[in-house]
């Protein structure tokens, strides 16, 4: 499975579900009792569920990374446990919802996680999966939509799993027994626009120093060669300079579009 920090977590999710949660209907979540998130990284989708369900529903975060849990503790009051998605420590039927955000994407074997989600699901189960190949971006700063696109289209090339799944999660669905299967489409939109906020600064320093790139590194030179990526990599700074330069200038204005697709079925 791939780790993520609670900076990159905190960055890609902020602002999600804020402003529009109908992709969240088929939850049907003021009627759950007990819910379950799984891979639940720093808690963001798991406020969001105990916020929408009852004031008598319970809950729970569960991640394999105790910092990440412990980054979830100090925002809420929320229980969060130690645990891994394709094993949960979780009895069976526990709960009448089961949901994962932004989790299968990440796992070599995603079936097996939705299989644990069934198991320890009397009701339902949910995953909300980004479709990365279908990311967008614009920006006053020509050169970035160029750079973005390029560094997107390596990445998915290099990553050990996939972050496309698309219609896939529907079928892992299927193949787990799951029914009365269905999908929304929920579009995650960050702007940058001025007066500019303390992260649009943070992000456009993050350009600047090349450290946004290197949060993929890895996956970059898997899909080209070292040189490429340090190539790539000088190009991408250029373009975090003239990112500060038009910020200082009060002409910076960026939006980036995000896909993800809500894919709930019930236990039958």
């Amino acid at each position: 499975m791939r780790r993520f920090s609670a900076e990159y977590l905190e960055h890609t999710r902020r602002g999600m579900w804020t402003d529009d949660r109908g992709a969240l209907a088929d939850l049907d979540l003021p009627s759950r009792r007990r819910v379950l998130d799984a891979g639940c990284g720093t808690g963001e989708l798991t406020r969001v569920l105990d916020a929408e369900t009852g004031p008598d529903a319970t809950v729970v975060g569960v991640d394999a990374d105790p910092e990440l849990l412990r980054v979830a503790r100090e925002e809420t009051g929320l229980p969060y446990v130690v645990g891994d998605a394709t094993r949960l420590p979780i009895p069976d039927d526990a709960v009448d919802l089961a949901v994962c955000q932004a989790l299968l994407i990440n796992l070599p074997d995603p079936a097996a996680a939705v299989r644990e989600l069934a198991r320890v699901s009397s009701g339902l189960v949910a995953a909300i999966e980004p479709d990365n190949a279908d990311v967008t971006v614009t920006s006053t700063v020509g050169v970035e939509e160029r750079l973005e696109r390029e560094a997107r289209e390596a990445y998915l090339r290099g990553v050990d799993t996939d972050v496309a799944l698309g219609d896939r999660v529907r079928e892992a669905f299927a193949a787990a027994g799951l029914t009365d299967v269905r999908t929304r489409r929920y579009v995650h939109e960050k702007r940058v626009a001025p007066p500019y906020a303390e992260p649009a600064l943070t992000a456009a320093a993050r350009k600047a120093s090349g450290a946004g790139l290197d949060d993929h590194r890895e996956e970059l030179i898997a899909a080209t060669s070292e040189t490429a990526y340090d190539d790539l990599r000088r190009r991408w700074r250029e373009m975090g300079r003239a990112v500060v330069n038009a910020i200082g200038e009060g002409e910076y204005e960026r939006a980036e579009r995000v896909p993800f697709d809500v894919t709930v079925g019930r236990v039958d």
